[in-house]
Protein backbone atom coordinates (compact mmCIF):
# COMPACT_ATOMS: atom_id res chain seq x y z
CA UNK A 1 0.00 0.00 0.00
CA UNK A 2 1.39 3.41 -0.98
CA UNK A 3 2.01 5.63 2.04
CA UNK A 4 0.28 9.00 1.74
CA UNK A 5 0.83 12.50 3.09
CA UNK A 6 -2.18 14.83 3.00
CA UNK A 7 -1.44 18.54 2.88
CA UNK A 8 -4.16 20.55 4.60
CA UNK A 9 -5.01 24.20 5.02
CA UNK A 10 -7.94 25.98 6.60
CA UNK A 11 -9.37 29.31 7.55
CA UNK A 12 -9.40 30.30 11.20
CA UNK A 13 -12.09 28.34 13.01
CA UNK A 14 -12.44 25.58 10.42
CA UNK A 15 -14.12 22.57 12.01
CA UNK A 16 -12.74 19.08 12.45
CA UNK A 17 -15.76 17.72 10.61
CA UNK A 18 -15.15 19.88 7.53
CA UNK A 19 -11.47 18.99 7.32
CA UNK A 20 -12.14 15.26 7.76
CA UNK A 21 -14.99 15.27 5.25
CA UNK A 22 -12.85 17.00 2.63
CA UNK A 23 -9.91 14.64 3.15
CA UNK A 24 -12.11 11.53 3.07
CA UNK A 25 -13.98 12.69 -0.05
CA UNK A 26 -10.69 13.53 -1.80
CA UNK A 27 -9.18 10.15 -1.00
CA UNK A 28 -12.31 8.26 -1.96
CA UNK A 29 -12.55 10.09 -5.27
CA UNK A 30 -8.96 9.13 -6.10
CA UNK A 31 -9.42 5.50 -5.04
CA UNK A 32 -7.01 5.93 -2.12
CA UNK A 33 -7.39 4.39 1.33
CA UNK A 34 -7.65 6.46 4.50
CA UNK A 35 -5.58 3.76 6.22
CA UNK A 36 -2.63 4.62 3.94
CA UNK A 37 -2.38 8.18 5.30
CA UNK A 38 0.75 8.54 7.45
CA UNK A 39 0.55 12.27 8.23
CA UNK A 40 -1.33 15.51 7.74
CA UNK A 41 0.98 18.39 6.86
CA UNK A 42 0.49 22.15 6.91
CA UNK A 43 2.26 25.46 7.42
CA UNK A 44 3.61 26.06 10.93
CA UNK A 45 1.26 28.97 11.47
CA UNK A 46 -1.66 26.53 11.22
CA UNK A 47 -0.37 23.75 13.46
CA UNK A 48 -2.37 25.14 16.37
CA UNK A 49 -5.62 25.37 14.40
CA UNK A 50 -8.11 23.21 16.31
CA UNK A 51 -9.77 21.84 13.18
CA UNK A 52 -6.48 20.58 11.74
CA UNK A 53 -5.23 19.26 15.07
CA UNK A 54 -8.50 17.44 15.64
CA UNK A 55 -8.52 15.97 12.14
CA UNK A 56 -5.03 14.54 12.59
CA UNK A 57 -6.10 13.05 15.90
CA UNK A 58 -9.21 11.54 14.34
CA UNK A 59 -7.16 9.94 11.57
CA UNK A 60 -4.61 8.76 14.14
CA UNK A 61 -1.65 10.44 12.41
CA UNK A 62 0.71 13.31 13.32
CA UNK A 63 0.16 16.87 12.14
CA UNK A 64 3.49 17.98 10.62
CA UNK A 65 4.28 21.69 10.34
CA UNK A 66 6.66 23.32 7.84
CA UNK A 67 7.85 26.91 7.89
CA UNK A 68 6.45 29.25 5.27
CA UNK A 69 9.97 29.61 3.87
CA UNK A 70 10.26 25.84 3.36
CA UNK A 71 6.89 25.64 1.64
CA UNK A 72 7.63 28.67 -0.53
CA UNK A 73 10.60 26.77 -1.99
CA UNK A 74 8.37 23.87 -3.11
CA UNK A 75 7.06 24.05 -6.68
CA UNK A 76 3.30 23.57 -6.83
CA UNK A 77 0.99 23.15 -9.84
CA UNK A 78 -1.66 25.59 -8.60
CA UNK A 79 0.02 28.61 -6.96
CA UNK A 80 -2.10 31.38 -5.50
CA UNK A 81 -0.92 34.96 -5.11
CA UNK A 82 -3.55 35.58 -2.44
CA UNK A 83 -2.35 32.65 -0.39
CA UNK A 84 1.28 33.72 -0.82
CA UNK A 85 0.43 37.21 0.43
CA UNK A 86 -1.47 35.77 3.40
CA UNK A 87 0.87 33.07 4.68
CA UNK A 88 4.08 33.33 2.65
CA UNK A 89 3.67 30.29 0.39
CA UNK A 90 1.79 29.89 -2.89
CA UNK A 91 -0.17 26.85 -1.72
CA UNK A 92 -0.34 25.47 1.79
CA UNK A 93 -1.99 22.16 0.87
CA UNK A 94 0.05 21.24 -2.20
CA UNK A 95 3.38 22.47 -0.86
CA UNK A 96 2.89 20.76 2.51
CA UNK A 97 1.92 17.48 0.81
CA UNK A 98 5.08 17.63 -1.30
CA UNK A 99 7.46 18.99 1.35
CA UNK A 100 8.55 15.58 2.52
CA UNK A 101 9.31 14.42 -1.00
CA UNK A 102 7.31 12.13 -3.22
CA UNK A 103 4.80 12.67 -6.00
CA UNK A 104 1.58 14.70 -6.00
CA UNK A 105 -1.29 12.28 -6.56
CA UNK A 106 -4.24 14.64 -6.05
CA UNK A 107 -3.89 18.39 -6.57
CA UNK A 108 -5.58 20.96 -4.37
CA UNK A 109 -9.23 20.36 -3.46
CA UNK A 110 -11.40 22.88 -1.64
CA UNK A 111 -14.39 23.05 0.64
CA UNK A 112 -15.84 26.22 2.11
CA UNK A 113 -13.08 26.73 4.69
CA UNK A 114 -10.51 23.99 4.04
CA UNK A 115 -8.10 22.78 1.36
CA UNK A 116 -6.24 19.53 0.91
CA UNK A 117 -3.88 17.80 -1.52
CA UNK A 118 -2.45 14.28 -1.49
CA UNK A 119 1.09 13.11 -2.22
CA UNK A 120 2.72 9.70 -2.16
CA UNK A 121 5.27 9.76 0.64
CA UNK A 122 8.81 9.21 -0.56
CA UNK A 123 9.91 5.78 0.58
CA UNK A 124 13.34 5.46 2.14
CA UNK A 125 15.45 2.35 1.87
CA UNK A 126 15.65 1.61 5.59
CA UNK A 127 17.92 -1.38 4.96
CA UNK A 128 20.62 0.61 3.14
CA UNK A 129 23.80 0.89 5.20
CA UNK A 130 27.23 2.33 4.59
CA UNK A 131 28.85 -1.05 4.00
CA UNK A 132 26.97 -1.27 0.69
CA UNK A 133 29.22 1.53 -0.60
CA UNK A 134 32.36 -0.60 -0.19
CA UNK A 135 31.29 -4.24 -0.06
CA UNK A 136 32.32 -5.06 -3.64
CA UNK A 137 35.20 -2.61 -3.92
CA UNK A 138 37.86 -5.13 -2.91
CA UNK A 139 39.71 -2.57 -0.80
CA UNK A 140 40.17 -0.25 -3.76
CA UNK A 141 38.30 2.63 -2.09
CA UNK A 142 39.16 4.77 0.90
CA UNK A 143 36.22 3.99 3.19
CA UNK A 144 34.49 7.13 4.44
CA UNK A 145 31.06 5.49 4.24
CA UNK A 146 31.29 3.21 7.30
CA UNK A 147 31.65 4.70 10.77
CA UNK A 148 33.88 1.96 12.19
CA UNK A 149 37.15 3.46 13.50
CA UNK A 150 40.05 2.82 11.16
CA UNK A 151 43.01 0.60 12.11
CA UNK A 152 40.91 -1.54 14.44
CA UNK A 153 40.66 -3.91 16.21
CA UNK A 154 43.97 -3.22 17.96
CA UNK A 155 46.54 -6.01 18.23
CA UNK A 156 45.88 -6.70 21.91
CA UNK A 157 42.15 -7.19 21.23
CA UNK A 158 42.78 -9.44 18.25
CA UNK A 159 45.00 -11.56 20.47
CA UNK A 160 42.36 -11.81 23.20
CA UNK A 161 39.81 -12.94 20.64
CA UNK A 162 42.23 -15.43 19.10
CA UNK A 163 43.00 -16.89 22.51
CA UNK A 164 39.28 -17.60 23.02
CA UNK A 165 39.07 -19.92 20.03
CA UNK A 166 40.28 -22.85 22.11
CA UNK A 167 37.01 -22.63 24.06
CA UNK A 168 34.67 -22.95 21.10
CA UNK A 169 33.67 -26.51 21.98
CA UNK A 170 31.86 -25.22 25.09
CA UNK A 171 28.62 -23.28 25.03
CA UNK A 172 29.03 -19.53 25.62
CA UNK A 173 28.88 -18.33 29.21
CA UNK A 174 28.07 -14.63 29.37
CA UNK A 175 28.20 -14.14 33.15
CA UNK A 176 31.68 -12.62 33.32
CA UNK A 177 31.10 -10.25 30.41
CA UNK A 178 27.72 -9.19 31.78
CA UNK A 179 29.26 -8.47 35.18
CA UNK A 180 32.06 -6.49 33.55
CA UNK A 181 29.59 -4.31 31.63
CA UNK A 182 27.55 -3.75 34.78
CA UNK A 183 30.68 -2.71 36.69
CA UNK A 184 31.75 -0.39 33.86
CA UNK A 185 28.50 1.59 34.24
CA UNK A 186 28.05 1.16 38.00
CA UNK A 187 24.84 -0.85 37.59
CA UNK A 188 23.42 -4.04 39.07
CA UNK A 189 23.98 -6.95 36.71
CA UNK A 190 20.19 -7.37 36.43
CA UNK A 191 20.14 -4.13 34.41
CA UNK A 192 22.41 -5.48 31.65
CA UNK A 193 21.64 -7.61 28.60
CA UNK A 194 24.34 -8.62 26.10
CA UNK A 195 23.25 -8.71 22.45
CA UNK A 196 24.61 -9.54 19.03
CA UNK A 197 25.19 -5.87 18.28
CA UNK A 198 22.71 -3.02 18.67
CA UNK A 199 20.74 -4.31 15.67
CA UNK A 200 19.57 -7.35 17.65
CA UNK A 201 18.53 -5.06 20.49
CA UNK A 202 16.26 -3.09 18.19
CA UNK A 203 14.57 -6.31 17.06
CA UNK A 204 14.07 -7.45 20.66
CA UNK A 205 12.58 -4.08 21.63
CA UNK A 206 10.19 -4.16 18.68
CA UNK A 207 9.01 -7.69 19.41
CA UNK A 208 9.06 -7.94 23.19
CA UNK A 209 8.08 -4.61 24.73
CA UNK A 210 4.88 -3.81 22.86
CA UNK A 211 3.79 -0.32 21.86
CA UNK A 212 0.58 1.31 20.73
CA UNK A 213 2.13 4.50 19.39
CA UNK A 214 5.85 4.12 18.64
CA UNK A 215 7.70 7.23 17.49
CA UNK A 216 11.16 7.40 15.93
CA UNK A 217 13.04 10.70 15.89
CA UNK A 218 14.67 11.19 12.49
CA UNK A 219 17.07 11.59 10.78
CA UNK A 220 18.72 8.69 12.58
CA UNK A 221 19.92 5.13 12.17
CA UNK A 222 17.13 3.38 10.26
CA UNK A 223 17.23 -0.07 11.86
CA UNK A 224 14.95 0.87 14.79
CA UNK A 225 12.12 1.85 12.45
CA UNK A 226 12.74 -1.12 10.17
CA UNK A 227 12.57 -3.49 13.16
CA UNK A 228 9.36 -1.90 14.44
CA UNK A 229 7.72 -2.14 11.02
CA UNK A 230 8.83 -5.75 10.63
CA UNK A 231 7.15 -6.48 13.97
CA UNK A 232 3.87 -5.06 12.66
CA UNK A 233 3.99 -1.62 14.28
CA UNK A 234 2.77 1.53 12.57
CA UNK A 235 5.62 3.95 13.17
CA UNK A 236 5.31 7.71 13.45
CA UNK A 237 8.22 9.98 12.64
CA UNK A 238 9.33 13.19 14.26
CA UNK A 239 11.57 14.92 11.72
CA UNK A 240 14.27 17.25 13.03
CA UNK A 241 15.05 20.12 10.68
CA UNK A 242 18.36 21.30 9.25
CA UNK A 243 17.46 24.96 9.84
CA UNK A 244 17.24 24.09 13.55
CA UNK A 245 20.60 22.33 13.42
CA UNK A 246 18.80 18.97 13.77
CA UNK A 247 18.35 19.78 17.46
CA UNK A 248 15.72 17.92 19.41
CA UNK A 249 12.68 19.77 20.74
CA UNK A 250 11.07 17.46 23.30
CA UNK A 251 7.73 19.17 22.69
CA UNK A 252 7.72 17.85 19.11
CA UNK A 253 7.23 14.28 20.35
CA UNK A 254 3.53 13.40 20.82
CA UNK A 255 2.70 13.21 24.53
CA UNK A 256 0.85 9.91 24.13
CA UNK A 257 3.74 8.17 22.34
CA UNK A 258 4.49 5.08 24.45
CA UNK A 259 7.79 4.18 22.75
CA UNK A 260 10.27 6.84 21.61
CA UNK A 261 13.58 6.08 19.87
CA UNK A 262 16.34 8.67 19.50
CA UNK A 263 20.07 8.45 18.80
CA UNK A 264 22.74 10.33 20.75
CA UNK A 265 25.03 11.34 19.17
CA UNK A 266 22.74 10.84 16.23
CA UNK A 267 23.71 9.00 13.07
CA UNK A 268 23.92 10.61 10.48
CA UNK A 269 23.65 14.20 11.76
CA UNK A 270 26.48 13.86 14.35
CA UNK A 271 24.41 16.03 16.72
CA UNK A 272 24.82 15.40 20.45
CA UNK A 273 21.56 16.17 22.24
CA UNK A 274 21.71 17.51 25.81
CA UNK A 275 20.89 14.82 28.37
CA UNK A 276 18.28 17.17 29.86
CA UNK A 277 16.38 17.26 26.55
CA UNK A 278 16.34 13.48 26.41
CA UNK A 279 15.26 12.97 30.01
CA UNK A 280 12.47 15.49 29.37
CA UNK A 281 10.97 12.84 27.09
CA UNK A 282 10.64 10.31 29.94
CA UNK A 283 7.26 9.80 31.58
CA UNK A 284 5.30 6.98 33.23
CA UNK A 285 4.05 4.43 30.72
CA UNK A 286 6.63 5.35 28.08
CA UNK A 287 9.71 3.43 26.99
CA UNK A 288 12.49 5.86 26.04
CA UNK A 289 15.12 4.17 23.88
CA UNK A 290 18.38 6.11 23.50
CA UNK A 291 20.87 4.67 21.02
CA UNK A 292 24.34 5.55 22.32
CA UNK A 293 26.25 3.45 19.79
CA UNK A 294 28.67 6.33 19.14
CA UNK A 295 28.82 7.80 22.65
CA UNK A 296 32.25 6.29 23.36
CA UNK A 297 33.56 8.40 20.44
CA UNK A 298 32.61 11.57 22.37
CA UNK A 299 35.35 12.81 24.74
CA UNK A 300 34.21 12.31 28.31
CA UNK A 301 30.97 10.74 27.05
CA UNK A 302 29.25 13.97 28.01
CA UNK A 303 25.44 13.87 27.80
CA UNK A 304 25.48 10.08 28.23
CA UNK A 305 22.54 8.42 29.97
CA UNK A 306 24.16 4.99 30.34
CA UNK A 307 24.34 4.24 34.05
CA UNK A 308 21.36 6.42 34.98
CA UNK A 309 18.76 4.71 37.17
CA UNK A 310 16.61 7.76 37.91
CA UNK A 311 14.92 8.05 34.49
CA UNK A 312 11.67 6.07 34.24
CA UNK A 313 11.35 3.77 31.24
CA UNK A 314 14.91 4.46 30.04
CA UNK A 315 16.52 1.90 27.73
CA UNK A 316 20.09 2.67 26.61
CA UNK A 317 21.76 0.77 23.77
CA UNK A 318 25.52 0.56 23.40
CA UNK A 319 27.64 -0.97 20.66
CA UNK A 320 31.27 -2.10 20.87
CA UNK A 321 31.59 -2.55 17.12
CA UNK A 322 32.32 1.04 16.07
CA UNK A 323 35.18 2.09 18.31
CA UNK A 324 36.82 -1.33 18.41
CA UNK A 325 36.33 -2.49 14.80
CA UNK A 326 34.14 -5.48 15.70
CA UNK A 327 31.31 -5.10 13.18
CA UNK A 328 31.93 -8.65 11.99
CA UNK A 329 31.85 -10.07 15.52
CA UNK A 330 28.50 -8.48 16.57
CA UNK A 331 28.58 -7.37 20.18
CA UNK A 332 26.57 -4.75 22.06
CA UNK A 333 24.41 -4.43 25.13
CA UNK A 334 21.22 -2.99 26.61
CA UNK A 335 20.94 -1.11 29.90
CA UNK A 336 17.44 -0.91 31.37
CA UNK A 337 15.22 -1.68 34.35
CA UNK A 338 15.39 -5.35 35.39
CA UNK A 339 11.79 -5.99 34.29
CA UNK A 340 12.58 -4.72 30.79
CA UNK A 341 15.80 -6.72 30.63
CA UNK A 342 13.86 -9.86 31.56
CA UNK A 343 11.35 -9.30 28.76
CA UNK A 344 14.08 -8.75 26.19
CA UNK A 345 16.07 -11.76 27.39
CA UNK A 346 12.98 -13.96 27.08
CA UNK A 347 12.75 -13.02 23.39
CA UNK A 348 16.40 -13.93 22.68
CA UNK A 349 17.40 -17.33 21.33
CA UNK A 350 19.66 -19.50 23.46
CA UNK A 351 23.33 -18.42 23.47
CA UNK A 352 22.79 -15.29 21.34
CA UNK A 353 26.36 -13.98 21.82
CA UNK A 354 29.35 -16.09 20.82
CA UNK A 355 32.29 -16.87 23.09
CA UNK A 356 34.74 -14.65 21.12
CA UNK A 357 32.22 -11.77 21.31
CA UNK A 358 31.83 -12.24 25.07
CA UNK A 359 35.60 -12.18 25.51
CA UNK A 360 35.76 -9.01 23.44
CA UNK A 361 33.02 -7.37 25.50
CA UNK A 362 34.80 -8.09 28.76
CA UNK A 363 38.08 -6.77 27.35
CA UNK A 364 36.59 -3.58 25.87
CA UNK A 365 34.99 -2.41 29.12
CA UNK A 366 38.11 -2.95 31.23
CA UNK A 367 39.83 0.24 32.52
CA UNK A 368 42.81 0.10 30.10
CA UNK A 369 40.43 -0.21 27.13
CA UNK A 370 38.28 2.67 28.39
CA UNK A 371 41.36 4.85 28.62
CA UNK A 372 42.34 3.89 25.08
CA UNK A 373 38.82 4.67 23.82
CA UNK A 374 38.93 8.07 25.51
CA UNK A 375 42.24 8.88 23.83
CA UNK A 376 40.80 7.79 20.48
CA UNK A 377 37.75 10.01 21.06
CA UNK A 378 40.00 13.01 21.66
CA UNK A 379 41.94 12.30 18.46
CA UNK A 380 38.68 11.99 16.53
CA UNK A 381 37.54 15.37 17.85
CA UNK A 382 40.73 17.01 16.58
CA UNK A 383 40.51 15.23 13.22
CA UNK A 384 36.85 16.22 12.89
CA UNK A 385 37.69 19.89 13.37
CA UNK A 386 40.34 19.58 10.67
CA UNK A 387 37.76 18.08 8.31
CA UNK A 388 35.18 20.76 9.11
CA UNK A 389 37.73 23.52 8.55
CA UNK A 390 38.57 22.07 5.15
CA UNK A 391 34.91 21.73 4.18
CA UNK A 392 34.29 25.35 5.18
CA UNK A 393 36.57 26.41 2.33
CA UNK A 394 33.97 25.19 -0.17
CA UNK A 395 31.19 27.70 -0.82
CA UNK A 396 29.12 24.90 -2.35
CA UNK A 397 29.05 22.87 0.87
CA UNK A 398 27.09 23.47 4.06
CA UNK A 399 26.84 21.54 7.30
CA UNK A 400 23.86 21.64 9.63
CA UNK A 401 24.22 21.54 13.37
CA UNK A 402 27.30 21.00 15.49
CA UNK A 403 29.07 17.72 14.80
CA UNK A 404 30.13 15.75 17.87
CA UNK A 405 30.36 12.22 16.47
CA UNK A 406 32.96 10.44 14.34
CA UNK A 407 31.23 11.54 11.13
CA UNK A 408 30.00 14.74 9.46
CA UNK A 409 26.82 15.39 7.46
CA UNK A 410 27.17 17.79 4.53
CA UNK A 411 24.76 19.27 2.01
CA UNK A 412 25.51 20.30 -1.55
CA UNK A 413 23.77 20.59 -4.87
CA UNK A 414 24.28 17.55 -7.07
CA UNK A 415 25.48 15.45 -4.14
CA UNK A 416 24.71 12.14 -5.84
CA UNK A 417 26.84 13.05 -8.86
CA UNK A 418 29.62 14.26 -6.58
CA UNK A 419 29.42 10.95 -4.71
CA UNK A 420 29.85 9.07 -7.99
CA UNK A 421 32.81 11.27 -8.97
CA UNK A 422 34.43 10.70 -5.58
CA UNK A 423 34.04 6.98 -6.03
CA UNK A 424 35.87 7.20 -9.35
CA UNK A 425 38.59 9.15 -7.54
CA UNK A 426 38.96 6.41 -4.91
CA UNK A 427 36.70 7.55 -2.05
CA UNK A 428 33.47 5.94 -0.82
CA UNK A 429 31.04 8.24 1.04
CA UNK A 430 27.59 7.54 2.43
CA UNK A 431 24.52 8.77 0.54
CA UNK A 432 22.03 10.61 2.75
CA UNK A 433 18.75 10.14 0.94
CA UNK A 434 17.99 6.79 2.59
CA UNK A 435 17.53 8.52 5.95
CA UNK A 436 14.00 9.84 6.60
CA UNK A 437 14.18 13.62 6.84
CA UNK A 438 17.02 13.90 4.30
CA UNK A 439 17.06 14.02 0.52
CA UNK A 440 19.57 13.45 -2.26
CA UNK A 441 21.49 16.64 -1.45
CA UNK A 442 23.09 15.12 1.68
CA UNK A 443 26.25 13.02 2.15
CA UNK A 444 27.83 11.59 5.30
CA UNK A 445 31.61 11.50 5.71
CA UNK A 446 33.42 9.42 8.31
CA UNK A 447 36.16 11.28 10.18
CA UNK A 448 39.62 9.98 9.37
CA UNK A 449 43.20 11.10 10.06
CA UNK A 450 44.52 14.41 8.73
CA UNK A 451 46.41 12.86 5.83
CA UNK A 452 43.34 10.99 4.59
CA UNK A 453 41.22 14.10 5.04
CA UNK A 454 43.69 16.12 2.99
CA UNK A 455 43.40 13.65 0.11
CA UNK A 456 39.61 13.68 0.42
CA UNK A 457 39.45 17.47 0.22
CA UNK A 458 41.58 17.44 -2.93
CA UNK A 459 39.35 14.77 -4.45
CA UNK A 460 36.26 16.74 -3.46
CA UNK A 461 37.63 19.86 -5.13
CA UNK A 462 38.26 17.80 -8.28
CA UNK A 463 34.79 16.18 -8.14
CA UNK A 464 33.09 19.55 -7.85
CA UNK A 465 35.08 20.87 -10.80
CA UNK A 466 34.10 17.84 -12.89
CA UNK A 467 30.43 18.42 -12.13
CA UNK A 468 30.70 22.11 -13.02
CA UNK A 469 30.07 23.21 -9.44
CA UNK A 470 33.62 23.94 -8.34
Amino acid sequence: MTRLVVGVGGRAGVSVEEVCALVEETLRGAGLAVAAVTALATVEAKTGEAGLVGAAKRFGVPLVGYSAEELAAVRVPHPSTAVRDAVGTASVAEAAALAGGGELLVPKRRSVAATCAVAAAREHDLRHHGDVEVVDAGGALVDLAVNVRSDTPPAWLRQRIADSLGDLAAYPDGRAARAAVAARHGLPVERVLLTAGAAEAFVLIARALGAERPVVVHPQFTEPEAALRDAGHRVERVLLRPEDGFRLDPAAVPRDADLVVVGNPTNPTSVLHPAADLTALARPGRTLVVDEAFMDAVPGEREALAGRMDVPGLVVLRSLTKTWGLAGLRIGYVLAEPEVIAKLAAAQPLWPVSTPALVAAEACVAPPALAEAEEAARRIAVDREHLLAGLAEFEEITTAGRADGPFVLIRLEGAMEVRTRLRALGFAVRRGDTFPGLDASWLRLAVRDRATTGRLLQALDHALALTGRG
